[in-house]
């Protein structure tokens, strides 16, 4: 959730917040936690002209408040507005007035002449405004301090949050404890130690929650930090009528309880399990016994599967399950299950879409991967080859290379044939492999009885024609 505009400005000296254009308040409810989006803000007063409650919200929407606008100030949504409290007062933010205001009462139960709504004594002022951050700016340094002295107390309980007060005079700490705490003696510390009024309050995980919030694993803020007011019972119950995996870590929430999503698909599961035959396990049929093995709520239907056999499934739908069970009870018995069974017509969209990767596929990554690879095994033989050729050169000594060089040197047209030229290629490798089973030293060496001889180099270019000259 975000600002609506883009960008949410803030508000210079003697002017109102610019960015949205709704005189400081987020249109979208995205700029603080349980914002509300009042959809009858435009609308008149025309059912009750003197109706003057206005909805008031605290430290980012974790506490709120109904209070009266004695004074019928102009005020709008988001407005810093100074309020009365049981001692001194307190500031907070409008958060609905009009129409929407009585429907937040009716919900809360409470009533137009309720003693315990107090009044609004004034808009907030450049003064109110620089106490009221004061206060918000050491909070956090507040609650590190008190968990420390709670901690020396051997006190088993945690301090989740903390609250000053708007005039800064009282101190509201938030815990959370397993069992009863007997904080005496750790408020005279306080205190003594913070030097304003000390209230404690006892709050549950999932309130704790709610006020620090948080990301859910759905990818979205908390639900208990945004809008969610009331917190309902959530049981295993609604976790089996689902038909989900009893996994502790996958349905627990960020306060350690189940998640409060899980009630909300409830009402729906619970009236399309209505529809299902009570008490089927087994059908008899002439082919033989099938067992239940899965239900699909939403879809209707039910996965049988015979006796002995397995991966064979057969989808019924509940009407025609209903039928078979009634049929059993009469004592008859149907032929088989197959021709019940539920062919499910699965639709391909064959609409294009664009591709945003760049119209690449899976094909072409592994096809340019191949290719890599094969480089690399090539590159490594070439370089085995190299390696290979130079060894050749330095136990050949130069002899091997005297008719390579002289043949290169040779004019055009006095080179050989092809074919000539490779049988003798060939000779000289028979007579290098016949070389290499020798001791080294007699590698190199010509026959004892050759030893005078003069050495056979390979083909010698021809004489040259002295009729010529």
């Amino acid at each position: 959730m975000g600002c609506g505009s883009g960008s949410c400005g803030t508000a210079k000296e003697g002017e109102e917040p610019a960015g949205c254009g709704s005189k400081g308040g987020c249109s979208t409810g995205g700029c603080n936690k349980n914002n509300v989006s009042d959809w009858l803000a435009d609308m008149p007063l025309s059912f009750n002209e003197n109706f003057n409650i206005v909805e008031v919200a605290f430290k980012n929407g974790s506490r709120k408040g109904f209070y009266r606008n004695t004074g019928n100030f102009d005020m709008h949504k988001g407005q810093l507005i100074v309020v009365e409290a049981a001692q001194g007062f307190d500031i907070g933010e409008v958060s609905i007035q009009g129409e929407l205001v009585k429907v937040q009462m009716k919900k809360h139960k409470v009533t137009e002449r309720d003693d315990t709504i107090r009044n609004i004594l004034r808009i907030a002022t450049e003064q109110d405004i620089n106490t009221f951050l004061d206060g918000r700016n050491k909070e956090n340094e507040t609650m590190v301090r008190a968990r420390a002295i709670a901690k020396t107390q051997n006190l088993q309980m945690k301090i989740g949050d903390v609250e000053y007060q708007g005039d800064g005079k009282k101190l509201t700490l938030y815990y959370t404890a397993d069992d009863r705490v007997d904080f005496r003696e750790l408020v005279k510390v306080f205190a003594r130690d913070f030097k304003v009024k000390i209230e404690m309050r006892q709050i549950g995980a999932r309130q704790e929650a709610a006020r620090i919030g948080g990301m859910g694993t759905c990818g979205r803020e908390l639900c208990c930090s945004t809008w969610l007011q009331d917190f309902k019972s959530v049981t295993t119950q609604a976790v089996r009528y689902q038909n989900l995996a009893i996994n502790t870590e996958k349905m627990s929430g960020q306060c350690g309880r189940l998640k409060c999503c899980l009630n909300y698909e409830l009402d729906t599961y619970n009236d399309a399990l209505k529809k299902f035959p009570k008490n089927v396990e087994k059908i008899e049929t002439e082919e033989g016994t099938a067992t239940l093995r899965k239900t699909e709520i939403l879809k209707k239907l039910m996965w049988f599967e015979y006796e002995g056999t397995h991966g064979n499934p057969i989808k019924i739908d509940v009407e025609t399950v209903a039928e078979l069970v009634w049929m059993n009870k009469q004592g008859k018995k149907p032929a088989t299950l197959g021709n019940y069974n539920v062919v499910e017509n699965v639709v391909i969209d064959e609409s294009k879409h664009d591709d945003l990767v760049g119209q690449v596929s899976l094909s072409t990554l592994m096809e340019k991967d191949r290719k890599n690879r094969n480089k690399g095994r090539n590159n490594r033989g070439g370089q085995g080859n190299r390696d290979n050729r130079g060894g050749g050169r330095q136990e050949g000594g130069n002899q091997e290379n005297k008719p390579a060089q002289e043949n290169r040197n040779k004019p055009q047209g006095d080179r050989k044939p092809q074919g000539e030229r490779n049988n003798q290629q060939g000779n000289r490798n028979n007579q290098q492999g016949g070389n290499r089973n020798k001791p080294q030293g007699d590698r190199n060496r010509p026959p004892q009885g050759d030893r005078n001889k003069p050495e056979n180099k390979g083909p010698q270019a021809p004489p040259p024609n002295t009729d010529n000259q």
